[in-house]
């Protein structure tokens, strides 16, 4: 029997209509260096290039401990045990893939009907499942889309400017970076239905990640549709909380919006 991962990507070509690479690596993805210095370069599940997207399966192994696929006792060329250096490649996948324009979709093992022993595969409720992840409705699309499309546009912006992000899967549209002893801790919020209380959502969100260290910067990024909503906290009040405002414009520019640095 084909593994859960063969059956999800299968489906996926079903809803897009075409086949896609399996196990496509880039040479830009990279391992961490071996003992002499050498990089392999990470593959992905699948990768569809007319649609510049790519899919990883996320199986049960990826969100919780599993000793006989961590081996806990064999430590990698990263320095570290297998599950270990599995959630840092996952979160460079995070990374890494949308910074170089393609799409990344992630098609979890909860997503699907799942038992201990794996997906009961029950086609037709799959198919429905796998199309609404991979081809949501337009508005849909539209409203969700947009703060990805920041989230995008911020993180090359980082990357840009010496910093290295990492998408956590704490939070949604969540982002954080590192450039030497600084740390940023930033919350993305699109143009949603209800703006206003979802930017006011995004402050609370920040602060109640706040912690007392030094070295750590918290940042509200917006896109300029939502630049007025994020503004009625004045400069002084985000002066106050520590908050740096970031405006995202449509063709991905990113500018800080404030008269005053941590």
């Amino acid at each position: 029997m084909d593994s859960d991962e063969a059956y999800v990507l299968d489906l996926c070509d079903e809803v897009l209509g075409s086949a896609g690479l399996r196990q496509h690596r880039f040479d830009w993805l990279v391992g961490d260096p071996d003992g002499q210095g050498r990089r392999v370069q990470l593959p992905v599940d699948g990768y569809w290039p007319e649609h510049r997207l790519v899919i990883e399966y996320q199986e049960r192994r990826h969100e919780e401990p599993v000793a006989h696929f961590d081996k806990p006792d064999r430590p990698t060329v990263s320095g570290v045990h297998r599950g270990v250096q599995r959630a840092r490649y996952d979160a460079r996948r995070r990374t890494e893939i949308p910074a170089h324009g393609l799409r990344l979709v992630e098609i979890r093992h909860t997503d699907l009907a799942a038992g201990p022993r794996g997906l009961h595969r029950e086609r037709v409720a799959d198919l429905k499942v796998v199309g609404s992840l991979l081809l949501p409705e337009p508005v849909a699309s539209e409203v969700a889309g947009a703060a990805d499309r920041v989230l995008e546009a911020f993180q090359r912006w980082l990357i840009a400017e010496g910093w290295e992000p990492t998408v956590p899967e704490s939070g949604r549209h969540l982002i954080e970076a590192v450039r030497g002893e600084e740390r940023l801790i930033g919350q993305v919020k699109g143009h949603t239905a209800s703006v206003g209380t979802d930017v006011d959502t995004g402050y609370g969100q920040l602060l109640r990640r706040m912690a007392d260290a030094p070295g750590i910067r918290y940042a509200l990024i917006v896109p300029t549709s939502v630049l007025p909503h994020a503004e009625r906290v004045p400069d002084h009040v985000r002066r106050r909380l520590g908050i740096d405002l970031y405006e995202v414009t449509d063709a991905g520019a990113v500018t800080h919006r404030a008269n005053w640095r941590l």
